[in-house]
């Protein structure tokens, strides 16, 4: 069926506990004073929570258990 697991998990284990600290290191950095620049992490906290990130079927990666 058209659309069917189109997002499957690919963010697993270790990926996921270092995309959690930097997204909130980043974002940590923004209120402490830092770049606007810095809120770029909540890219990383949001994969990390949702386990998706759109870029690894892209280039056939995936870091989940199968």
């Amino acid at each position: 069926m058209l659309g069917e697991n189109v997002m499957k998990t690919s963010v697993g284990g270790i990926d996921r506990v270092l995309r959690i600290v930097v997204g909130l290191a980043l974002i940590g950095w923004t209120f402490a004073g830092g770049p606007a620049w810095a809120w770029i992490g909540v890219v990383p906290l949001v994969t990390a929570l949702v386990g998706f990130c759109p870029v690894y079927p892209l280039v056939g990666l995936s870091t989940a258990k199968k």
